[in-house]
């Protein structure tokens, strides 16, 4: 799909956050910003509205240029076709339901406003409720009120500013739903702030990782997980197993590159753009992590294997989080999750002994940095 027919940003500025950002969304896309606190994620969501003024920078959508600094270029936030719904809903609490779509709706004739508001509100599953003021409606029905009045505009591109924060779990739940279902008849891009990791693999067709305002990495939530392009971005996507190791050599033949850690080799993905003795970073994700069941053996027992002791336990719904401590004398722990069945029918418990592998195939090498509690550098080499 051509790019240049979808949502084109690309921001810089020194003042008052600084920005470097570069970003597209495609029409029928849902594109998540991720990232934490003051990484400028809604800074961007206002700069696309036209709320926010920044120094350098294009925003185009399909056809329509809405600025352009070199060209001298700025479009006021009311001559841009731009859905917005904000965190808190923004809802004017003296009109109605039907009352706040139809402040949306001026740009169409009188006597087509209030068929075409009705009509928004049953899209949202909100139908019977047009007389209901925002106070008499839960959280999850103003966010709906809130997403028709965005739409009433006809926009050409969606944006939602954390828009599941305010509702309780099972209300968030819901609405995933109903957005996953409303975004299929929805020609135009979404964009999507959230620092909510869980959110945006739910939502999102691709994520853009902001920090300090600046675009870490861009991809599927899958892709950007599994192959981070540093540790930054590793930690940043919530990834516990990280660690530094020493490249010792690559077997083309195999797809196989060796490396050492803590004095041990472990066998990697074949990743030949980093030199023998090259030092890195490393990561692997929890779900690369293999528990060998108990008295039993499959094949992928053989890769990497490492025995530990379970120094944490968690039950999680129908999953449970273990870390394995496979160094003592360091406190090099390992996350893995296995499902709660997994965990009861190999009596896993806080102390047991266990065994697991790193399956080669997720181990993913990075450029090295010096990673905070790292206490053995010095014996990598």
């Amino acid at each position: 799909m051509d790019d240049t027919q979808g949502l084109r940003v690309r921001l810089t500025q020194d003042q008052p956050i600084p920005l470097d950002i570069d970003l597209h969304c495609r029409p029928g896309e849902v594109l998540a910003l991720v990232g934490p606190s003051g990484s400028g994620k809604t800074t961007v969501l206002r700069a696309i509205a036209g709320l926010h003024h920044p120094e350098h920078g294009s925003v185009g959508c399909q056809d329509e240029v809405w600025m352009d600094s070199a060209r001298d270029i700025y479009l006021d936030a009311h001559q841009r076709k731009v859905g917005l719904v904000f965190q808190h809903y923004a809802l004017f609490p003296h009109f109605t339901a039907l009352g706040n779509v139809l402040e949306a709706l001026t740009h169409l004739p009188k006597p087509q406003r209030h068929e075409r508001a009705r009509a928004l509100l049953r899209r949202v599953h909100l139908g019977g409720l047009d007389d209901r003021y925002p106070r008499e409606l839960s959280g999850g029905q103003q966010q709906r009120v809130a997403v028709a009045r965005a739409l009433a505009r006809e926009p050409k591109v969606l944006l939602l500013d954390e828009p599941f924060s305010a509702v309780d779990q099972v209300t968030r739940r819901r609405l995933y739903r109903e957005l996953n279902e409303l975004r299929r008849s929805l020609p135009m891009p979404i964009v999507l702030v959230t620092h909510d990791l869980e959110e945006a693999t739910l939502l999102a067709d691709r994520l853009c990782l902001l920090h300090r305002g600046v675009t870490l990495q861009a991809g599927t939530p899958l892709e950007v997980a599994a192959r981070p392009v540093s540790a930054l971005v590793c930690r940043l996507m919530d990834q516990q197993n990280l660690f530094t190791g020493q490249v010792m050599s690559h077997d083309p033949q195999n797809r196989i590159t060796r490396l050492r850690w803590r004095g041990l080799i472990l066998e990697a993905r074949y990743q030949s753009e980093y030199a023998v003795q090259q030092r890195v970073c490393w990561m692997i994700q929890s779900a690369n992590v293999l528990l060998h069941r108990r008295g039993r053996h499959s094949n992928g027992d053989r890769e990497n294997p490492l025995s530990g002791t379970i120094v944490e336990y968690m039950v999680l719904g129908e999953h449970v989080s273990v870390l394995v401590q496979v160094d003592r004398q360091l406190k090099i722990n390992l996350a893995m999750t296995v499902p709660l069945h997994v965990a009861r029918r190999n009596a896993l418990a806080y102390g047991e002994q266990v065994t697991v592998s790193l399956l080669a195939d997720g181990i993913h090498l990075m450029p090295f940095e010096k990673l905070r509690g790292d206490r053995a550098d010095e014996d990598l080499v």
